[in-house]
């Protein structure tokens, strides 16, 4: 299945922006162009905090900020957080974990990543047409009526990125299965490869779902079908239905891959070995089962009667559980470690604090008396953003400064990482902290005129949006720097037990001249094999 290669010099430059299909390549690939994404995305972020820091429209037209609004979530979501965590760090670490040249099937995933680009210049080219301006769910009726155009370039952007997850799953799933190396059993299999696995098969199960959905909202759309057109028999229910059948299992393919890092980073950089290796691994699959089950939470007020508000409710508060499972394990394997406070560190660590907090809101959210009352205000903002900014982007930063030794034979600053890092805190907290507040107190989001007695939190959460867009300059310096110009890392600085690490950094073409033999445990630190 693996397509092995004769090329054996070092990938040139210029074949990073060529269909290539060596494993390592397109992580980078994806890497590179999500974080390209996730640039634009902030901006619109800073642009629409801008807005929001005086209660009038004054800064951006109101049509052009609802355009910001439906399309920075889109790209945060299906351009950045899911590209990068499962594309670029899946397809960089899976293959060198389990002992494997290469993806199963090496064309397929650089087709998976070529479909990336096009979506992306599609969401930027629907500007021209309005920009989409339903907000990233793309409800009906709104989604009918408002910029068209602009709206059926967002849906084939959406549709191109579920092809690219559900093509790049299929080569997860089988990689995994079947190409681990024969002496590694399964647990030996190291707990990003399991958070891996699990996220695929979610994406498998829900990907198509949406994808149906979105088809039949662009045939509303542009062809005259009356799916969910209420004034034609058509049912706007259905579409919710459909579209949070995916969109919260999109919530663990997002959060799933960046579990996996944290359960690399915590115990390579406490020295100690993992806690309940077993319990977590079972609970990315337990995550991935459960997920299927909760996505009526997201329409408490959509008309939903009580007995179905009860059995998603209680699979709401069921699936904190292996989430749980996880928080637990790794602050048992902080505590009584030799923690090393790498800025890989410091970000993990600081996951697990804003997790946390996106956690409980999250389960006050989840029971349905509570959520009819903060629905569709800004505490549903401040939740999301500590899960996903909080929880997501903070894994994502964690995993590269980890894993930046591999990727590029260098090793990143540590002064300029930890610089890094208290402004992403700060910037963090101060901007989805007061949400919690505004949202109990009842502004509304999504638009952008709003009463002035909202005024004060509001320019605290535009402060520290300001801070957080200031935070990814040291970050982009000390990348672009450290790869150039950084000191030489060797192949193992961390001493980590993995097999990405019996390699060389970089890797080279095909990874190992021979195949590695596993003999021990991922995890096994303080062992005769553990060499600090």
């Amino acid at each position: 299945m693996v397509s092995h290669t004769s090329h054996q010099e070092p990938w040139k430059f210029k074949d990073y922006f060529t269909f290539n299909t060596d494993h390592k390549v397109i992580g980078i690939q994806y890497l590179v162009t999500a974080f390209f994404f996730y640039l634009i995305g902030g901006l619109m972020a800073v642009a629409i905090r801008t807005e929001l820091a005086t209660p009038d429209a004054d800064f951006i037209d109101p049509n052009l900020y609802n355009a910001f609004m439906t399309n920075h979530g889109t790209i945060m979501i299906f351009l950045w957080i899911v590209p990068s965590a499962i594309g670029g760090f899946g397809n960089y670490l899976v293959p060198l974990m389990v002992g494997a040249r290469d993806m199963a099937f090496p064309k397929l995933n650089a087709i998976a990543f070529w479909l990336n680009p096009p979506a992306g210049l599609l969401l930027l080219a629907s500007f021209f047409f309005g920009g989409s301006q339903s907000g990233w769910t793309a409800y009906p009726p709104l989604s009918l009526i408002t910029a068209p155009i602009a709206q059926s370039l967002w849906i084939l952007a959406i549709v191109l990125v579920g092809t690219s997850s559900i093509l790049g799953s299929i080569n997860f799933v089988i990689t995994i299965l079947m190409m681990k190396v024969p002496s590694m059993k399964w647990d030996q299999v190291p707990l990003f490869c399991w958070a891996i696995l699990a996220t695929s098969i979610l994406a498998l199960l829900s990907t198509p779902v949406l994808a149906a959905g979105l088809v039949l909202l662009l045939f509303d759309i542009n062809f005259g079908t009356s799916f969910f057109k209420p004034d034609a028999g058509g049912n706007v229910i259905i579409y919710q239905h459909l579209f949070w059948f995916y969109s919260h299992p999109a919530v663990y393919l997002m959060i799933l891959p960046i579990f996996g890092i944290m359960s690399e980073v915590i115990p390579t950089h406490a020295r100690k070995p993992i806690f309940g290796y077993k319990a977590i691994a079972y609970s990315s699959v337990a995550i991935c089962v459960v997920g299927l089950f909760v996505w009526v939470h997201h329409m408490f007020t959509s008309g939903t009667p009580g007995w179905m508000r009860m059995f998603f409710t209680i699979s709401t508060l069921i699936v904190a559980v292996p989430t749980g499972v996880k928080i637990f394990g790794w602050v048992a394997t902080l505590w009584g470690g030799k923690i090393r406070f790498t800025s890989a560190m410091l970000f993990a660590i600081g996951l697990l604090s804003m997790f946390v907090m996106g956690g409980l809101s999250g389960v006050t959210m989840g029971t349905a008396p509570f959520d009819v009352h903060v629905h569709d205000t800004y505490y549903v903002v401040a939740h999301f953003h500590y899960v996903l900014f909080g929880g997501s982007v903070f894994g994502i930063y964690s995993g590269i400064y980890h894993w930046f030794p591999k990727i590029t034979g260098k090793i990143m600053n540590e002064t300029w990482g930890k610089i890094h890092f208290i402004l992403t805190f700060i910037g963090t907290n101060l901007t989805f902290l007061p949400m919690h507040e505004l949202g109990l107190q009842g502004m509304p989001r999504r638009v952008a005129m709003y009463d002035p007695q909202f005024i004060s939190l509001n320019q605290i959460c535009t402060v520290g949006a300001f801070i957080l867009a200031i935070s990814v300059i040291p970050f982009a310096y000390n990348a672009i720097n450290s790869w150039f110009n950084g000191e030489s890392a060797g192949d193992n600085p961390w001493k980590s037990l993995t097999l990405e690490w019996t390699t060389s950094s970089p890797p080279i073409i095909e990874n190992w001249e021979v195949l590695p033999v596993v003999t021990h445990g991922p995890y096994d630190y303080g062992h005769q094999q553990d060499e600090v």
